[in-house]
């Protein structure tokens, strides 16, 4: 007869093989920090700047099925539940991507698009903030 240790440790391996374990601790730690939160400390209004930043993130959260990753960004940052349309974000940003990009997260063709351009001896980017801690210009240097 298995002992309770043994059980524990069967039902621990099970759970971890079908990647159901990560995903309880997940659900649980995303539980516990909207249970902890204060809904009497006002947030700061949601900046559009910040709405982009945070879609963005979401997007490359969801990519990866960091779902409850994303719920919590969610919740805690005010951002609108349904998603903004990846259109309206490569406009925001300026961007044109190729059908290739579109299946992968933006911050992906990003990221490349950057690496890229300082391989191709672009140079670096000279990053100033501005009065507003969301806002900055970029100038190649």
């Amino acid at each position: 007869m298995a002992t309770i240790t043994e059980l524990k440790c069967a039902l621990r391996e099970t759970l971890e093989s079908r990647g159901v374990l990560g995903q309880l601790k997940a659900r649980i730690r995303a539980e516990v920090f909207h249970a902890l939160d204060d809904v009497s400390e006002p947030r700061p209004s949601l900046s559009h700047e910040n709405l982009i930043i945070n879609e963005l993130i979401r997007e490359y959260l969801e990519f990866n099925k960091y779902r409850y990753s994303a719920s919590v960004l969610t919740a805690e940052s005010g951002q609108p539940e349904i998603p903004l349309d990846r259109q309206f974000l490569a406009n925001e940003l300026k961007v044109v991507e190729d059908p290739s990009a579109r299946s992968v997260p933006l911050l992906y063709s990003l990221l490349s698009h950057f690496q890229e351009s300082s391989e191709d001896g672009g140079g670096k980017m000279l990053l100033r903030g501005s009065a507003s801690a969301a806002a900055s210009t970029v100038t190649r240097t």
